[in-house]
């Protein structure tokens, strides 16, 4: 896969593009895969796109360094290429559930900036 660190003004074209939502976003992810293929060995599973501006401003709103929140927007973006998804309330606890289990496990606590 492959991680995009960009500003604003890049992640609200390609939200525009790709979504139909002429805005900035914090991160979109871009599967290589669809449905049964993510059960296949695979080299490439997509895309992860984050902006740095929407991470430091969410840092500062949230209470955490930058270094988190692009952690934390990392994991969201890969377990969206994983298939995980946020629809509903209880998909959105699990998928926050697994993305704090995973940023524990490499030390990203809610520490302050």
């Amino acid at each position: 896969m492959s991680v995009l660190l960009t500003d604003d003004a890049t992640i609200q074209s390609l939200n525009r593009q790709y979504r139909g939502m002429d805005k900035p976003t914090d991160v979109l992810s871009f599967s290589q895969l669809e449905g049964d293929e993510l059960a296949a060995p695979q080299r490439l599973i997509g895309d992860v796109v984050i902006s740095v501006e929407r991470a430091r401003d969410q840092a500062q709103e949230y209470g955490h360094s930058v270094a988190r929140e692009i952690g934390f927007l990392t994991v969201h973006g890969v377990l969206h290429l994983l298939g995980w998804d946020h629809e509903e309330p209880q998909e959105e606890a699990a998928m926050m559930a697994k993305t704090e289990e995973i940023l524990r496990s490499v030390g990203l606590t809610r520490e302050a900036p």
